[in-house]
């Protein structure tokens, strides 16, 4: 994902932040979804957010209703915000997270919520760098610490995703293939969960956020 002049970003953003909820009631293309965050990304991460769709009247406009263009289910970590990391707001991005994007029954449910009633025609699953859950499955596999309680759930619900990805003495280089390989799995795994998402036309794809850069790049 380029990172773009600010003129450039600023010129491609103005039309869509002067448009009301109401306008924007048919969800847009998947690609111009994905395209719309990768600009809202390339703003925060080279500094030139916009922050838009905060102000008061874009506010009361969702009061009757809401349009998201995509659904984005993240890790719960708190470096992660997906309205902060696309630069988007109100009403925008419909956001599901869960620790290491674990799924399950309710985390599905929301999800199909975005796409059934609402109409999303992207789900984007976004890992990012450095994941503690991922870790904690790393270390439960390697016997390393004990693990109790709900996080030894969370650890053992990202355990085969660890144990398929194939060993690097390059421990830093571990971690960020498990991520890239969690964010995979749950992107296959959702239409096997859900007879809705099967049945719509959404599209899911997975992405990976670098901490260092801010930039999101999508897994294909």
């Amino acid at each position: 994902m380029s990172h773009l002049p600010r003129r450039s970003v600023l010129a491609a953003t103005t039309a869509g932040l002067l448009v009301g909820p109401a306008a924007r009631a048919a969800p847009p293309g998947v690609t111009d979804s994905w395209h719309r965050l990768a600009q809202g990304n390339a703003r925060f991460a080279g500094g030139h957010q916009v922050h838009p769709h905060e102000q008061l009247a874009w506010r009361e406009g969702l009061t009757n209703g809401q349009h998201p263009f995509a659904c984005v289910l993240g890790c719960a970590d708190s470096r992660v915000t997906p309205e902060l990391v696309f630069d988007h707001g109100l009403g925008d991005l419909f956001t599901v997270r869960a620790v290491g994007e674990v799924l399950d029954d309710a985390t599905v449910g929301s999800i199909e919520y975005a796409v059934a009633h609402l109409g999303v025609p992207l789900v984007v699953v976004l890992g990012h760098a450095n994941c503690g859950a991922v870790r904690a499955a790393i270390d439960l596999v390697r016997g390393r610490g004990e693990l109790t309680g709900a996080v030894s759930t969370v650890a053992r619900a990202i355990e085969a995703t660890v144990r398929a990805t194939p060993p690097d003495p390059d421990e830093a280089a571990f971690v960020a293939a498990c991520v890239r390989n969690q964010a995979l799995r749950v992107c296959a795994e959702l239409p096997d969960r859900s007879a809705e998402i099967r049945r719509s036309r959404v599209a899911v794809v997975a992405a990976v956020y670098d901490l260092h850069t801010g930039l999101v790049r999508r897994l294909e």
